[in-house]
């Protein structure tokens, strides 16, 4: 079995993330091959909280330039969070606010 923070990568804080927080929804970048289910024990493990859902989406990585030069960023897969009424906020994001 995987590590938990082997799944959990890092928080992603964006203005639309942090918007979303209010609906107890967290947002992280997680391990390429992570699933639903590893991603959920991950998040309940770490942080202690109980788990309602999780989406999971794979976000392609930008073309970028540098004069004639072309390459791309790596691609990378982002999970959304989305606790229960009765579970405790991520105390982690509290001082981002």
């Amino acid at each position: 079995m995987k590590h938990p923070h082997d799944i959990i990568r890092r928080p992603i804080v964006t203005e639309r993330s942090m918007d979303e927080m209010e609906n107890g929804k967290y947002t992280f970048e997680v391990e390429k091959t992570a699933t639903r289910s590893e991603v959920k024990k991950a998040v309940e493990t770490i942080f202690g909280v109980k788990v309602e859902k999780v989406n999971t989406m794979r976000m392609l990585g930008k073309v970028k330039r540098q004069g004639m030069h072309q390459g791309r960023r790596p691609s990378w897969k982002k999970a959304i969070v989305k606790l229960t009424k009765d579970s405790k906020p991520i105390e982690f994001f509290e001082g981002m606010e």
